[in-house]
């Protein structure tokens, strides 16, 4: 077990009994699970929404939390997959927030901007061109393909990780990533002309 491993186990370990500990395992991974959700929804608002749920929900259920040698950050990306799918099934998202959290007696151990991120993150998306169109065309895949491309190319996810995260055995996952990048090169080259656009396919396909 590597050290940030052990470090989360502990901090897992005093947040069933302190919510307060809980504080940094969110400020660790709050950037990630925002920028997955932010890449898989491509909408600010609805991204900060099920971030914050993804966190609401880990805290709600942290003390049935077991150690199975993985990453801790791997069940969040479990349960950011479940609310992202949830929310394409259903149309519609729970609107959560920090207060949310802190609610619940859950307070951040240092002061950290939310929507500094948010705002950062919305430049991101606003400049980057190629990676909206990107994004639309792997939006437009089915959701088993959606899954391993982001976590593999976005959220940069190895094979065993995206196994986990998915829990699927990693030679299905190779195969889905193998099935929807070739669906993903053919969308782009379909629908769009640009030398961007190609770009990033034969990018994502490296």
């Amino acid at each position: 077990m590597d050290t940030t491993m052990k470090e989360d186990q502990q901090l897992v370990e005093l947040s069933k009994k302190d919510v307060n500990a809980f504080g940094r395992l969110f400020e660790r991974y709050y950037d990630q699970i925002l920028n997955y959700t932010l890449q898989r929804t491509g909408n600010v608002e609805i991204a900060k929404d099920i971030t914050a749920e993804t966190f609401f929900k880990a805290l709600k259920n942290i003390r049935n939390f077991s150690w199975k040698n993985v990453p801790f950050s791997a069940w969040l990306y479990r349960i950011a997959t479940n609310e992202i799918a949830a929310y394409y099934r259903k149309g519609t998202h729970r609107v959560s927030s920090v207060d949310d959290l802190r609610s619940r007696g859950f307070d951040l151990a240092s002061p950290y901007d939310l929507e500094e991120e948010i705002i950062a993150a919305e430049n991101v998306l606003r400049k980057h061109n190629d990676f909206q169109v990107c994004r639309k065309a792997i939006k437009q895949l089915p959701q088993k393909y959606q899954d391993v491309i982001t976590l593999r190319y976005f959220a940069d996810k190895k094979i065993n990780e995206i196994a986990t995260i998915l829990d699927k055995p990693e030679g299905t996952i190779k195969s889905l990533l193998h099935r929807g990048l070739k669906k993903l090169k053919k969308s782009l080259l379909a629908k769009s002309a640009t030398f961007q656009a190609k770009i990033h396919c034969n990018k994502v396909e490296e």
